[in-house]
């Protein structure tokens, strides 16, 4: 192997421990320590602990608060403790943890801090998205030779990196010349890791190798090469002492191991047994035929508002994926960028286009709204870059002008109303808009333009067999979802993660749109799923932060107007019901309900719009009967199926490695998010400074932070509101169908049996009862007490 390959393949094995790290206009959530999975839990937070400085385990006060509120059970607690060899007292033990601290790491040296100052001073120029007026030279020509390109006429640059070589492999070939061949991933994982949120962001645009990436070309290699100069410039440590590679791989389960796992049991009972109680209940459908049925995102924030819908009429929920199965590229009409809206698990597949059904006048209308709104847009970015024109600005717009600001400080609440006013003046896109589904053939882009009939016949058939629907209703809604807020960088944060960060409007529209082509449905009665002729097919959008839900219904048969009507009032009363229990949860008066989301939606001071998906702690794979009349606090994934229609375990399998994972990835996310802020989060927001459209410091520069902010995951300073437990799945379906399915995917398995989530079925075959999984595709029964319909007793709302 020649000396370039070795070098190129050891920084690939060296990145695979530095998360990946999505801009904020399209935020990703993503396990932190995704590089680390393929080892236990407790050894791969002990790992990360001394390469990237961050804490795996919630503090010992965390745990006390936990025992103290009987989240944690003191029985089970004791059993997890002795199991382990430690005293089973939990004062004793919490004592145990206070008093023992974990190895101090070791202060950055003053070299390295002014490599890290050097390095991120030019990243942040390079990696800009538009923000910068003035951009770095030479650009196009990369990273490493923009940098030789500058670094001559940069004081804070010693001469010696000046005179740089050709490539960047022969400069890391320089700055290894005192290495051995074997120090070199460790010395590549060391320095990747120096600034994770840089080479995370590095990392997931050269794997995306988007626009920009095409136009200014990094890779790590040129990053590395750039770094490494420096760091033999300023004599900075080459592996700092904290780093090393001569870990134990296996190590005693720590004791805070212990208390999570307890917590996290905990937890898991109170969810698991009402479950097996409704198990036992399943099958006595009185066969009525609902009004409509809404198909919701798995996403916690669905649940809520799936309740009180569920109880304004007789309408029926389900949970799918909020991308809607269909992975695309979308182009909004109007808008300057295209979208992914679909998992980062996946690769978009087809390219979507928003164009104008007809020339209405209501097309017009929108393009001169939309030309006034950039218009605006330009001159305010143009004064918030020129201070002495955005005072003159001021000055000359008068007292108008000032009043205006102070609305929006003062009274977000009726700002809300005058903008709501105006929006349901001025059309939406979808209004005179529809998703060019249909296949082009000659259109010249990356992706293919629409999908083949066969296409839009598997991604219809795909959705209803995965939930297991055997029935319609005259009117089904495919219900997206997106937030609302002002001012917050982090706000793709809130919108669907399915969808890549995204609103998942446009995917509802385009499932509705296939879901009403006869020829499909032609198709689809060929493979067994018989849709009704007078079944009509929706598309919406929830708004999580105000839980108002807008149909796009306007074109629908004048023979379902009034089911739309009715749809629409009892989407009002739930929204009601819903907000008012969001707007306690988020500490305020729950009699504000409506009026208090509307204004934290408006309020551009307001640095928690919305709870987001914090809370989560447990997915859900079932029928809704399974969950009907629980109330799951919002904090459960539910993604619906039907083990009896599904039996070779194909659409279970595609639930397990598809929404399973990324719900996972969602949930280690908010764990180490609220863990650890400052290594796994991105800290408070009122510190935050934007940084390239890309990102966000805390204070003046530094590392890009890669999280959640605090607000997101804390109701105070020292009170988190997220719970930080590891996901526990709870499937229904047979234990031994479960099995085949771990056995045949390595990936997953190894994901439980390192203890990265928990997974819990229970059995409809085996009397109800449930099965924990343990490791090497082994159960271990939770009771063996059977349920049957007559001892499973009734589960109400109040249970």
């Amino acid at each position: 192997m020649s000396t370039e390959s070795a070098i190129h393949e050891s920084i690939e094995r060296a990145a695979q421990t530095v998360g990946s790290v999505w801009p904020l206009h399209s935020f990703v959530t993503a396990n932190p320590l995704a590089g680390f999975e393929d080892r236990p839990f407790h050894a791969a937070v002990d790992d990360a602990e001394r390469l990237l400085g961050g804490d795996g385990y919630p503090d010992p006060a965390l745990f006390r608060a936990a025992l103290e509120a009987d989240r944690i059970d003191t029985e089970i607690l004791r059993e997890e403790l002795a199991a382990h060899g430690y005293e089973s007292d939990p004062e004793n033990s919490l004592e145990r943890m206070a008093d023992t601290t974990a190895a101090d790491t070791a202060e950055a040296a003053l070299e390295t801090e002014r490599v890290d100052a050097v390095v991120t001073k030019w990243l942040a120029a390079f990696l800009d998205q538009g923000q910068a007026d003035w951009s770095m030279p030479d650009r196009e020509a990369g990273f490493y030779q923009a940098f030789r390109s500058v670094a001559p006429h940069d004081s804070a640059i010693p001469d010696a990196a000046a005179d740089l070589p050709d490539e960047p492999v022969e400069a890391i070939q320089d700055a290894l010349a005192e290495s051995p061949v074997g120090e070199w991933e460790t010395v590549f994982r060391a320095q990747l890791a120096a600034l994770p949120g840089w080479t995370g962001f590095i990392k997931q645009r050269v794997a995306d190798d988007d626009a920009w990436q095409s136009a200014y070309p990094i890779t790590l290699a040129g990053y590395l090469a750039v770094r490494l100069t420096l760091v033999d410039c300023f004599d900075a440590p080459v592996v700092p002492e904290a780093v090393s590679d001569d870990a134990e791989d296996e190590r005693d389960v720590p004791r805070p191991e212990c208390w999570l796992r307890a917590w996290e049991r905990s937890y898991r009972d109170e969810l698991v047994d009402p479950l097996t109680d409704a198990s036992a209940t399943l099958g006595d459908d009185t066969g009525t035929r609902p009004d409509a049925q809404l198909v919701f995102c798995i996403d916690t924030r669905s649940e809520i508002l799936r309740r009180h819908i569920e109880a304004a009429g007789d309408y029926e929920t389900h949970g799918y994926a909020g991308f809607f199965g269909v992975p695309m590229r979308y182009d909004g009409y109007g808008t300057d960028v295209t979208v992914d809206a679909c998992p980062p698990i996946l690769d978009a597949e087809h390219r979507i286009v928003d164009r104008p059904a007809t020339t209405q006048e209501t097309k017009g209308v929108y393009d001169r709204w939309q030309a006034t709104l950039r218009t605006t847009k330009q001159a305010i970015k143009r004064l918030e870059s020129n201070a002495a024109t955005a005072f003159s600005f001021v000055e000359s717009a008068g007292p108008g002008y000032g009043v205006a600001l102070a609305a929006r400080t003062l009274l977000p609440r009726r700002v809300y109303d005058l903008v709501s006013g105006a929006d349901e003046r001025v059309p939406d896109g979808h209004e005179f808009c529809e998703p060019t589904v249909d296949y082009d053939p000659d259109t010249d882009h990356a992706l293919p333009a629409g999908l083949t009939h066969q296409q839009k016949v598997e991604y219809a058939a795909t959705a209803f067999e995965l939930m297991g629907w055997e029935e319609f209703a005259r009117v089904v809604v495919f219900t997206g979802h997106a937030s609302q807020t002002a001012n917050n960088p982090f706000d793709s944060s809130l919108d669907c993660g399915a969808c890549a960060g995204n609103p998942g409007g446009p995917n509802a529209r385009v499932l509705a749109a296939i879901c009403n082509d006869e020829a499909v449905q032609s198709t689809l009665r060929e493979r067994g799923i018989e849709i009704p002729e007078d079944t009509v097919f929706v598309a919406g959008e929830h708004n999580t932060t105000t839980d108002e839900v807008e149909l796009y219904a306007d074109d629908v048969p004048a023979s379902h107007e009034d089911a739309i009507e009715q749809l629409r009032t009892d989407l009002a009363s739930a929204r009601a019901d819903a907000a008012t229990e969001r707007a306690r949860d988020m500490g305020a008066d729950g009699e504000a309900g409506i009026r208090e989301t509307e204004r934290r939606a408006a309020d551009w001071a307001e640095t928690r719009p919305e709870w987001g998906l914090a809370g989560n702690a447990g997915f859900v794979v079932g029928p809704r009967d399974l969950t009907d009349g629980i109330d799951l606090d919002g904090r459960s994934f539910l993604h619906s199926y039907d083990w009896s229609t599904d039996p070779d375990g194909n659409a279970l399998e595609a639930i397990m490695a598809g929404p399973m994972v990324v719900t996972q990835w969602i949930n280690t996310q908010y764990y180490f998010a609220t863990v650890d802020n400052a290594a796994y989060g991105s800290g408070s927001k009122v510190t935050h400074n934007a940084v390239g459209n890309i990102g966000v410091y805390q204070g003046n520069g530094g590392d890009l932070m890669t999280g959640l902010p605090s607000q997101s995951l804390m109701s105070a300073d020292d009170e988190p509101y997220h719970q930080p437990l590891r996901l526990s799945t709870v499937i229904h379906a047979p234990v031994e169908r479960v099995t085949e399915i771990l056995a045949a995917n390595e990936r997953l398995q190894s994901l439980l049996d390192n203890d990265w989530l928990s997974l819990t079925v229970v059995d409809p075959e085996q009397d109800h009862r449930a099965f924990e999984y343990t490791a090497n595709l082994e159960w271990t029964p939770l009771s063996t007490e059977a349920k049957t319909p007559e001892t499973a007793p009734t589960v109400t709302p109040d249970d």
